[in-house]
């Protein structure tokens, strides 16, 4: 597997502003970039995964915190599919 690297500059201000160490900001911007590639259909949960350095599984559960679906159904569509079963 060949492993490319994406790099993005950024200042001590941001980090400052956000209260987040290099690491958290980063962990974190590879996290919403999975996100919304996933949201938007372009990759997988498993691709997604992998590129926010998290399980699967661990995936799946973040999906939920920006109101997301694994299943590509919103939690409302779910819900009211389990109403009408």
């Amino acid at each position: 597997m060949t492993t490319n690297v994406l790099s993005i500059p950024y200042s001590d201000d941001l980090l400052l502003s956000m209260k987040k160490s290099p690491e958290e900001f980063e962990a974190e911007a590879r996290l919403l970039l999975a996100v919304k590639l996933y949201e938007m259909g372009r990759i997988t949960t498993g691709l997604a995964a992998q590129l926010a350095g998290i399980s699967r599984t661990a995936f799946i559960m973040e999906l939920g915190r920006f109101g997301l679906s694994p299943m590509g159904q919103s939690p409302d569509e779910l819900a009211e599919d389990f109403a009408n079963a």
